[in-house]
């Protein structure tokens, strides 16, 4: 928000200097960017009249001026100006001998094609007041003839620019910084009361709200028979431009210093222009309409539209159309003044690639009590600047939607305890009141009604924030926290998020952390079938969806190291994922992995083998390891993964998560320059730890015994061992394989498993015949459960 200060001490004037009136907003919150006083850029610079104008003798586009600018010289000035509209009788900025203007600029006397020039007639580029240099300033007929050119425009002023928080769109207006201003320095706000305008003309026009979910408010008035010819005068023009608006016509002018003034937009239409009424409508798919930049768009149905019975007029809340709008020719208008749901207009500027002082408004919340006010005030100026009659204000509410003011309890006990500090009850109610809240007192402190142009305000806390900030953060006492701590109760059957990620540290493995949305497309070949949630305001097209798996993120960073010519990977991610697909959008906390490249960082005594799916897999086990738990790996067929080097990992007969090679046709289309393999689990499901339970170590001697079977060859390892464990008389202490055979001297579609199987009695010596009776059933029960034989 830039704004004069000139402008703002109308509103309210402490007696502090501008250095101190921007520090105390800074400090309040509202941080000053940057603060400029306009009356340095020249000097030397006065008000002059032309009163004589011949052409150059030697020079077609050049002409002689004789320039009056009274007790400034003892003579008329002679200037050369090559300007086309200096003329007789006009009043100018002249620049003397002597003068600077900005950018250091000096003038001296100087002769052009042979005449000498003592002085120059300034643009308003030249002076740095705007863009214009196609022609000199003209100014007003009642400008002061030798007028010290500051003192005529006021520049004496400071220019002001605010960079406000989101949450303070009310202060996006003149009236809302100085109520800041009147708080802060304790000094009354002199409020701009506009004067009801009478009706003198009965013209009306129907008001329709269609949607008033999103617009439960809208007034408009007709004006008739203005002057289209009446130029804006000075002092709007000075006040607007110094707030960063270019002014226009005296019209448009008028609903611009409204918004700089109050901070709620408003809108004129041209009133012929208008089919009918007015119509508060949603758009319709793809219909169209040309916008005041000369812009045509393609509407969406989600876009709140002002039409009339046969067209639409402008978007709401964010630019009017071109076909309505206020031109040289305009005689008759109707203004509008409307409250905006915020939810309803935000985003709507960027989705048409646009950016508006209304719509920058609208998207923050505007007073939804403001619109009668500034409809009168729009009508008080208008009438005064360019004439015409008014008609009678027509309001069109839909109570329902409306919002309503919040009432909000404060405490004393809440204040000291959240603060430290114990505000007097008359700081309270002093702060609170000249902010515009209004207090009743209870037992525990006040109940508080907080007014409507402070829609950021929705709780107790917000309250007491209010009134740190104006009491001054540095004026609270400092003193030590005092808290009772108590550790954390940490259960001992949960395996926890950090003991995960020092396992997978341990071994390698960088942790990386990657955006919850994700790329469509990319999305789509990580997990075909599953349909993402779409954003509907996304930062970027290539961040539009909720992942529904965490690879998308860890291929990208993948790839992002690959390209940098990174030769070894090892990344995982722990973070939630989204899931769609039932009638209410899950978040699944997950752990994911990926890993490429070289088995092992460079070394002399490295062959420099590259990782493969039984490097993963223990990676992987050592974190199932820490639950102390049963899972099992079966062979399973992901589209995105090799059919032959990927598994589920089954726990209690659910699948927990999956491992794999990425699928080398995905591979190529995802340019992933690097064999890679990934991992995902549903963290939930393996957080559940199995404590550990004491057992007596066995004094007595072990035994070990070595069968090679010959199986199919579907026939899994793990089914192998789960049977000898679950059938060895609980003598069993370790089971494991220790080699696989297939070729000569076996029968395709067979291999032969050698297990080693390692016995032990808890209390005696196992006797050879204990021992032969648990084989020969073990070998019975494979030959019969596997058609299993032993190999010769």
């Amino acid at each position: 928000m830039k704004f004069s200060e000139n402008w703002l001490r109308e509103w309210v004037n402490p007696n502090i200097s501008t250095e101190e009136l921007v520090e105390k907003l800074t400090m309040a919150g509202l941080e000053v960017d940057a603060f400029e006083f306009l009356g340095n850029n020249f000097s030397k610079v006065v008000v002059g009249e032309i009163v004589a104008a011949e052409k150059h003798p030697d020079a077609d586009k050049l002409q002689v001026c004789s320039v009056n600018v009274g007790d400034k010289s003892d003579e008329d000035l002679q200037i050369i100006c090559g300007a086309p509209n200096a003329r007789k009788g006009i009043k100018v900025a002249v620049a003397m001998i002597g003068a600077v203007l900005p950018g250091d600029f000096k003038i001296k006397k100087a002769k052009l094609r042979g005449v000498a020039s003592f002085g120059m007639l300034c643009s308003t580029k030249e002076l740095n007041l705007g863009e214009d240099h196609d022609g000199i300033m003209e100014l007003s007929e009642d400008a002061v003839i030798g007028q010290d050119f500051v003192d005529y425009m006021q520049l004496n002023d400071t220019e002001i620019d605010v960079d406000l928080t989101p949450n303070r769109g009310d202060c996006l207006g003149i009236r809302g910084i100085a109520r800041e201003v009147g708080v802060l320095t304790q000094t009354e706000v002199n409020e701009v009361q506009p004067r009801p305008i009478e009706a003198t003309i009965k013209d009306v026009l129907q008001i329709d709200l269609s949607a008033p979910n999103a617009c439960p408010r809208y007034l408009g008035r007709v004006i008739k028979g203005i002057n289209p010819s009446v130029k804006t005068p000075d002092w709007m023009v000075r006040k607007i431009e110094r707030s960063g608006v270019r002014s226009i016509d005296p019209v448009v002018d008028i609903t611009n210093f409204v918004l700089l003034e109050l901070g709620h937009p408003m809108h004129a239409f041209d009133l012929n222009n208008i089919n009918g009424g007015i119509d508060v409508r949603m758009a319709k798919q793809d219909e169209k309409l040309t916008l005041l930049d000369g812009q045509e768009v393609n509407l969406s149905d989600n876009t709140l539209m002002i039409a009339d019975h046969k067209k639409s007029l402008a978007i709401a809340g964010v630019m009017g159309g071109e076909f309505s709008g206020i031109n040289s020719k305009t005689k008759d208008v109707f203004l509008e003044s409307a409250y905006f749901d915020q939810v309803a207009i935000a985003g709507r500027a960027r989705q048409y690639g646009l950016h508006t002082d209304a719509s920058h408004r609208y998207e923050r919340g505007v007073d939804f009590e403001l619109q009668r006010t500034a409809m009168e005030r729009a009508t008080e100026l208008l009438l005064d600047i360019v004439g015409g009659e008014a008609g009678e204000i027509i309001e069109a509410v839909n109570t329902e939607h409306l919002p309503e003011k919040r009432n909000l309890i404060l405490r004393r006990a809440r204040i000291e305890r959240l603060v430290g500090f114990a505000f007097e009850d008359t700081q309270v109610e002093d702060i609170l009141t000249r902010l515009g809240l209004e207090l009743t007192t209870n037992s525990e402190g006040w109940n508080v009604l907080v007014p409507s142009f402070r829609f950021d305000i929705d709780n107790e806390e917000s309250l007491i924030e209010e009134l740190v900030r104006v009491f001054g953060y540095n004026n609270l006492p400092t003193r030590k926290p005092v808290a009772e701590m108590s550790m954390y109760r940490l259960p001992e059957n949960r395996v926890w998020k950090n003991q995960m990620r020092e396992v997978l540290v341990d071994r390698g493995y960088q942790e990386a952390i990657t955006y919850s949305f994700v790329e469509p497309e990319l999305q789509k070949k990580l997990q075909p079938g599953d349909e993402p949630l779409p954003l509907m305001n996304p930062i970027s097209n290539e961040l539009g969806v909720m992942r529904t798996n965490l690879l998308a993120g860890l291929v990208q960073a993948a790839k992002f190291n690959v390209n940098r010519q990174q030769s070894r990977v090892r990344l995982f991610e722990i973070g939630l994922r989204f899931d769609n697909s039932g009638t209410e959008l899950k978040q699944i906390p997950t752990i994911a992995g990926l890993i490429g490249g070289s088995r092992l960082e460079e070394q002399w005594n490295d062959d420099g083998g590259k990782v493969d799916f039984y490097d993963l897999k223990g990676d992987l086990e050592s974190v199932l390891d820490l639950t102390k738990l049963d899972y099992s790996f079966d062979v399973t067929q992901k589209d995105i993964l090799h059919p032959g080097q990927s598994a589920i990992i089954i726990h209690q007969d659910k699948e927990v998560g999956y491992i794999g090679k990425i699928h080398p046709g995905l591979q190529q289309e995802l340019d992933l320059d690097m064999e890679s393999f990934v991992f995902q689990l549903d963290l939930e499901a393996i957080s559940e730890r199995q404590l550990p339970q004491f057992h007596s170590l066995s004094k007595f001697p072990s035994i070990r015994r070595d069968l090679a079977l010959v199986v199919e060859d579907q026939v899994k390892g793990a089914e192998l061992i789960d049977f000898i464990v679950k059938n060895g008389a609980d003598l069993m202490t370790d089971v494991r394989i220790f080699d696989i055979y297939r070729g000569e001297h076996l029968e395709a579609g067979k291999k032969s498993v050698a297990i080693a199987m390692t016995l032990q009695h808890p209390e005696k010596t196992l006797e050879e015949s204990e021992i032969t009776q648990v084989m020969d059933k073990l070998i019975s029960g494979l030959e019969q459960s596997f058609s299993a034989t032993l190999r010769a």
